[in-house]
């Protein structure tokens, strides 16, 4: 494949999943994150496939508040294991039936553990790129409708501004151009959410029309590709680079807000590239 890393290791469709399911080396997902940044239909199917990896954990979230049943009690389940192995003593042919409950009660207890594991799994709804694209719905909703100071620091202080956000998120950030797209920079600002400060980047275009980019770290889901933000009103992208998330928020239809976001990861990992090469 064109793009392949330097090693002549092919990125595969194995490394792709894997990339979505963070369970590659960081040199291995730095390869196939450079990949997806040349791919883009690539890049599609692995949202796709990280679209429903959060939809399936937030269907399966109630789970975890349900208490364990009964049946799969640890204790219990030993108990009637060394009843039956005694019971199968005295009647050998009941081993089968035995065996066969055996394989039913395992893949129950899979399931349970399956479900009981979502709660506390990376990407849980109340700290992960959800929480991310709800935080940056929000503050646009606050900042981007004020007509008289949407901003701190202007288009001019724009060195100024990158200094101070990533002083105070201890992680240097980028700002996207998106001249060639239609929007001029507007400015930025500090602002606060439910997991620390984030760095709130504002734009418009010739009509009006406001989108904003929030950063901020990411306690979890650190490596998060495009993903369509699923709640609120608003249309809105999130993802997650070497542990910093991003949040594009617009009035814009998705359709039409998807390029920008995309056009935006883009640039910052260039510039993550550039940086990790220098």
């Amino acid at each position: 494949m064109n793009g392949d890393p330097p090693d002549g290791r092919p990125i595969l469709e194995e490394d792709l999943h894997a990339y979505v399911d963070e369970a590659l080396d960081a040199q291995r997902r730095r390869e196939v994150r450079d990949y997806l940044l040349e791919h883009p239909e690539a890049a599609r199917e692995v949202e796709a496939h990280a679209l429903h990896r959060q939809e399936l954990r937030a269907a399966l979230a109630p789970i975890a508040d349900e208490p364990l049943p009964p049946g799969l009690n640890l204790a219990r389940m030993v108990a009637e294991h060394e009843r039956h192995e005694q019971d199968e003593r005295r009647a050998p042919h009941r081993r089968w039936p035995w065996g066969m409950a055996a394989a039913v009660v395992l893949s129950l207890g899979v399931g349970a553990g399956a479900g009981w594991s979502v709660r506390g799994a990376p990407g849980s709804g109340d700290a992960g790129i959800f929480a991310l694209g709800r935080e940056a719905a929000r503050s646009y909703d606050v900042y981007a409708s004020d007509t008289a100071r949407p901003v701190e620091m202007g288009p001019s202080q724009r060195a100024e501004l990158v200094s101070w956000v990533s002083s105070r998120l201890g992680r240097k950030v980028a700002i996207p151009d998106l001249t060639p797209s239609g929007y001029s920079f507007m400015g930025g600002r500090l602002v606060m959410t439910e997991h620390g400060p984030a760095g709130l980047f504002m734009y418009d275009d010739a009509g009006g029309t406001r989108l904003a980019l929030m950063v901020r770290p990411m306690a979890v889901d650190q490596d998060t590709p495009v993903m369509r933000k699923i709640d609120g009103p608003r249309a809105g992208y999130a993802w997650a680079d070497q542990g910093l998330g991003y949040g594009v928020v617009g009035a814009n239809e998705a359709d039409a807000l998807h390029p920008l976001a995309d056009e935006m990861r883009r640039q910052i990992g260039a510039d993550l590239k550039v940086k990790v090469k220098s």
